[in-house]
């Protein structure tokens, strides 16, 4: 592909036609076989997805194994609806652009005469990922722009918000910046449902639907009780849902995205077929503000969980820092993480504290989970699979432990997870 004129290589993950990803009808399984041609070997996960434990796409918990080049795996199972998505969980290669939506329609979506559009964010370097991540832990120095450390490092010491690690080369919209975007074409006065998958590795997004007034209706899958928003913050693994009502007449919209606490921004448009298309600038006017949890205490699930006592509450403490780049859980990296264990049919409770400056999305596999507190109010809010916690804030999710096994519990910014912050869920 092509990045602001300079070619790139970088993987992808496309079905037997040629697209992106996969779009399953209501009621058929995921069933399919997973051939890798990306010249090294790879593992793919179904982010959103709650399979049997074997087919997560995960090696580290001990079930699967690497697919090697040229190998194939196959997968089945009864796959959840909504918007999902999936990506590499074999060292860096999530930054290399191996990921793709994955969604899963329902009888109900199909009948509503609303076009299906659907919008991968992601942020992307021309640097090798892992020299970035070398920089970052001390290995290799502080980078320069094009990947390297940001310069906003100073959150412990000076009590503010840690943002953005790492300065990227571009921002992308299903796969184009800003300068070159996606237009899709609608109808006046056409009734859209936007999927928009933040796919990117350590970029949260403000997203911006402009002149059209937006009504989210899901996150990470999950149906919420549908909500009017304005620009609304999407962490890294965090999906949302959103209804657009297009005005009669030729127009064209843009929907932006910009990253937290950056001018930097990508995105598409939406054009009605004589709609006069202008050019867009890859930069805002002025830098976003931190992304953080002022809608996700707005939201609500419309299937929360049946009301029963916790039969477990668990500490969870995010920990580690910008300066010396020692993100672990509880003050342990993954080489000698401790589990949080769980039992089978228990109501869980994980009060998920963030003891840093910097916010961390924080994703639980094979488990969608309602947040029900957030900085320690009480809400009945939405169902989801990946949540932010603020810095020096915290949340606690509930869930119902359904699904034996061991399952991965990590920050989804991959810098993050690479240097240490994941443990596991394991059911004893």
């Amino acid at each position: 592909m092509e990045v602001n004129g300079k070619a790139a290589s970088v993987f992808a993950i496309q079905g037997a036609d040629g697209r992106p990803g996969a779009v399953l009808a209501p009621g058929e399984r995921f069933a399919t076989s997973l051939v890798n041609q990306c010249g090294e070997p790879t593992i793919i996960h179904w982010h959103g997805q709650t399979p049997p434990v074997r087919q997560d796409g995960v090696t580290v918990t001990g079930y699967e194994t690497l697919i090697a080049d040229g190998a194939a795996q196959g997968y089945d199972f009864a796959p959840r609806s909504g918007t999902h998505w999936m990506h590499s969980h074999q060292g860096l290669q999530e930054q290399q652009l191996m990921a793709a939506p994955l969604i899963v329609r329902t009888a109900a979506e199909m009948g509503e005469d609303r076009q299906d559009i659907v919008v991968l964010l992601h942020d992307f370097t021309f640097r090798n990922p892992a020299d970035i991540l070398a920089s970052l832990t001390g290995g290799g120095g502080m980078g320069g722009g094009g990947g390297g450390m940001m310069g906003n490092v100073g959150g412990m010491m000076s009590g503010k918000t840690d943002l953005n690690d790492v300065d990227f080369d571009a921002y992308l919209a299903n796969d184009r910046t800003l300068a070159d975007p996606e237009v899709f074409q609608v109808e006046a006065g056409g009734r859209i449902r936007l999927r928009l998958i933040n796919g990117a590795t350590s970029t949260a997004f403000w997203i911006d639907t402009g002149a059209l007034q937006g009504q989210i209706i899901a996150v990470d899958g999950d149906a919420v009780q549908p909500f009017a928003v304005g620009p609304f913050p999407l962490a890294e693994g965090q999906r949302a849902d959103v209804l657009l009502n297009l005005p009669a007449g030729e127009g064209a919209y843009p929907i932006l995205a910009q990253r937290e606490g950056d001018v930097a921004r990508t995105g598409i448009i939406l054009a009605t077929p004589k709609a006069r298309i202008t050019r867009l600038q890859t930069v805002a006017n002025t830098a976003a503000g931190p992304c953080g949890v002022e809608l996700e205490v707005l939201l609500r699930s419309t299937q929360p969980l049946l009301n029963r006592p916790f039969d477990r509450v668990t500490q969870v403490h995010l920990t580690g820092g910008m300066m010396g780049y020692d993100w672990g859980i509880d003050g342990r990296q993954w080489q000698n993480h401790q589990p949080i264990l769980v039992k089978q049919s228990e109501r869980v409770g994980l009060d998920i504290i963030n003891d840093g400056m910097m916010a961390h999305p924080i994703h639980l596999h094979g488990h969608h989970f309602q947040v029900v507190a957030v900085n320690g109010t009480a809400l009945s809010g939405a169902m989801r699979d990946t949540v932010l916690v603020p810095p020096m804030g915290s949340v606690r999710i509930a869930f119902d432990a359904g699904n034996p096994g061991r399952w991965l519990f990590h920050c989804h910014n991959l810098y993050h997870m690479a240097a240490g912050m994941m443990t596991e869920l394991r059911y004893v």
